[in-house]
């Protein structure tokens, strides 16, 4: 059972090519994950084997000195931090595309944001095994409202709607950089797509996924509702309440490492 199921319950809706999906707490959802999750924000700053490793050589309260200066000590920065990454699972979770590089790993600062895509989505169709891509563009906010909206479809619109170069070309070098063959192989199609600009606008989807404590606000449907019919559209609200509250807490939890 994935992250979303155990921990929420989803609205969803669908009109042709158009998706909106809305998530609550359930009762007891939040503790049933947070284990999980803080182990999830480690692993986007850091291999999770490679902290254990950490941990093994250093013992429990060096290792998580380590991780502490990896990860963000900013309001802010843990907000839009934790927003790509609930972004990122939601898209392996529930559209099934990897998100094959977790780019929080590679930030010059670690309170600082990172340029371009917040994250891209990859794969191919099972029936043609041809390339598709998802472009996303992840907003974690105390109050939601329509002026980040707007800003958000203004970055998914920007280079004709396809994942800005640099984007692209830093995740299919890092794929390229790995010693699987499946990574390289998809690297290569990405970098290919770099150059090329081959692939239609159908196969590049978008995704405006938001995280706020005061729900779904309507300029999300409006939004969507706007959208063009040339590509399949995702719009996403995961609402939380205590959206301060729990993302300190959160945080909190995957810097403690243990102590046995």
């Amino acid at each position: 059972m994935g992250l979303y199921e155990k921990w929420c319950e989803a609205t969803k809706t669908t009109n042709q090519r158009k998706r909106y999906w809305t998530y609550v707490e359930t009762d007891g959802g939040r503790e049933e994950i947070a284990d999980d999750l803080a182990e999830t924000i480690r692993s986007h700053y850091d291999r999770l084997e490679r902290i254990a490793e950490d941990v093994g050589r250093l013992g429990y309260k060096v290792a998580a000195q380590i991780l502490h200066e990896a990860l963000p000590q900013t309001p802010k920065g843990r907000s839009g931090d934790l927003g790509e990454i609930l972004a990122t699972e939601l898209v392996e979770e529930e559209i099934g595309l990897r998100v094959p590089v977790r780019r929080l790993r590679y930030k010059d600062g670690r309170n600082m944001a990172m340029r371009g895509d917040d994250f891209i989505g990859a794969g191919y169709d099972d029936d043609e095994k041809k390339l598709r891509l998802l472009k996303g563009e992840a907003k974690s906010n105390k109050v939601l409202g329509q002026t980040t909206v707007a800003s958000a479809r203004k970055v998914l619109d920007r280079d004709n709607g396809r994942c800005t170069p640099d984007s692209l070309l830093f995740v299919a070098n890092r794929l390229l950089e790995s010693n699987d063959a499946d990574d390289n192989a998809l690297g290569r199609a990405l970098r290919d797509e770099v150059g090329l600009k081959s692939l239609r606008p159908d196969r590049i989807d978008h995704m405006l996924f938001t995280v706020s404590g005061n729900g779904p606000h309507a300029s999300l449907k409006v939004d969507l509702d706007a959208a063009g019919h040339n590509r399949d559209h995702y719009v996403v609200n995961i609402h939380v309440k205590d959206h301060q509250e729990f993302i300190l807490a959160m945080f909190k939890k995957a810097e403690d490492l243990g102590n046995d």
